[in-house]
């Protein structure tokens, strides 16, 4: 059953209301006002049984939410913050202040996975509204980029020591005594490849790749004869994982790269600094003029640029209520110049006799399309898409979306500071003045 905070119209001799405790200028509550938290509940209460003990509230999972995608926080880290801060615990919809944990670490993943995609759309909905008119610009700035998994970094040699320790693991669990286990051989394999791209070192560590290779082979074989059939089949999907990491090639297409994440694929997107990403693409569109974000989706499969114009016009057209007339793309996308009413614009040559000033407005145009690249940048350093660490594809799709509900609330707030400290300058000025022109109406004798 949905739960909801319950106000007290009276005051509690034990308990402090935060209202006393907290500044009502403090940009963080006035953002806490403007988001309609009614309509969140609304919405979100589908994903809630009619019957049975009342959840934590609504209000507090969705205000952890965004208060852990806005300041960069982890699962485990957020609970302890939101216990010492006041103002964190207001905008969670808490009356009095609490000393205990609003929920377990662990709630937060069982609501993400309760609220599905569509919840998670709605929260980047209501974050793009905050800013009215700003969100609704008919112009659109659309780019790629990749969101990395938090594995490592994939060789062959990794990947079969992983293997030998998860098969080492089980037989550990089902009380099997392996006929070999090859430990003692794999740490010495291990040793061998270490510094293998040294020209002394590239043959003795390429054959130590394939002994690791043989080595996890023969545990899977003594694995597959003696454990129970039941386990063996439970494990069966296990099993063929690791069968097709030890057959995989380098010219292979659709290869493994992590056991623990088997949907990560490999992108090469150019950098200098970083040949080949392990993650998954995805896709960000940013209003060109106000620079607020109304659609962040990521890819299952590594599509072309142009692939992915639909899907994130589809999600514009939900956080907005209507689609784009223009969006404006790198060379990346060409290959399409119209969606539906949308045109897709990308650099290219003028022709011959264009005038200056339409030269000009092109390239002011596009000019203002390189500005999503440091937005991609403050998404994954600020409001955690730099590294993934949520599981599966669903994963993938949840931390990209609460990042950018993140950057919109985190605009929003410093829109609110900029409004308040603007405020106080015209304040101390009339101030100021006023003092003035008395001390000189007084001099004067008037």
């Amino acid at each position: 059953m949905q739960g909801k905070h319950k106000h007290e119209p009276q005051l509690n001799m034990f308990k402090i209301q935060l209202k006393e405790l907290v500044s009502s200028e403090h940009s963080l509550i006035i953002l806490s006002h403007k988001i309609d938290w009614e309509s969140i509940d609304k919405e979100l209460e589908v994903y809630y049984s009619k019957e049975g003990r009342p959840s934590v509230p609504t209000r507090t999972m969705v205000g952890l939410l965004m208060l852990k995608s806005m300041f960069n926080e982890s699962d485990e880290t957020l609970i302890p913050r939101w216990i010492e801060n006041p103002y964190w615990q207001y905008f969670c919809g808490e009356q009095f202040f609490r000393h205990d944990q609003p929920c377990d670490p662990s709630d937060l993943v069982h609501f993400r996975k309760r609220i599905q995609k569509q919840g998670h759309e709605f929260i980047l909905k209501v974050s793009a509204d905050l800013h009215g008119k700003a969100s609704q610009d008919e112009m659109v700035t659309i780019d790629t980029t990749v969101q990395e998994k938090d594995i490592a970094f994939p060789t062959d040699a990794k990947l079969a020591v992983a293997i030998l320790k998860e098969c080492w693991r089980l037989a550990d669990k089902c009380n099997l005594k392996l006929h070999q286990s090859f430990r003692r051989k794999t740490s010495a394999a291990k040793l061998k490849v270490r510094f293998g791209g040294h020209p002394k070192k590239k043959k003795e560590a390429r054959q130590a790749v394939k002994d690791l290779r043989r080595y996890a082979r023969k545990v899977i074989a003594q694995l597959r004869n003696h454990l129970p059939q039941e386990i063996i089949e439970a494990t069966k999907s296990r099993f063929e994982r690791y069968d097709k990491v030890l057959s995989q090639k380098r010219s292979d297409s659709h290869k493994i790269y992590s056991l623990h994440e088997p949907d990560v694929y490999c992108m090469s997107k150019g950098k200098a600094h970083k040949q080949y990403e392990f993650g998954c693409k995805v896709s960000i569109g940013l209003t060109a003029k106000t620079g607020v974000i109304v659609a962040v989706t990521s890819f299952e499969k590594n599509e072309y640029d142009v692939h992915t114009l639909e899907q994130t016009l589809k999600q514009i057209n939900y956080t907005t209520g209507k689609l784009p007339k223009e969006v404006i793309c790198d060379r990346g996308y060409r290959g399409k110049r119209k969606i539906e009413d949308t045109v897709i614009t990308i650099p290219k040559p003028l022709p011959t006799n264009s005038t200056r000033y339409q030269k000009e407005k092109v390239r002011v145009k596009f000019r203002r399309r390189a500005a999503i690249e440091p937005v991609i940048g403050h998404l994954k350093h600020d409001h955690r898409m730099a590294r993934n660490f949520l599981k599966g594809n669903f994963g993938d799709f949840v931390n990209c979306v609460l990042a950018g509900a993140g950057f919109n609330l985190k605009k929003m707030l410093r829109k609110i500071a900029s409004s308040l400290d603007s405020l106080k300058h015209w304040f101390l000025s009339i101030t100021y003045v006023s003092f003035y022109n008395n001390k000189t109406s007084l001099k004067l004798g008037f």
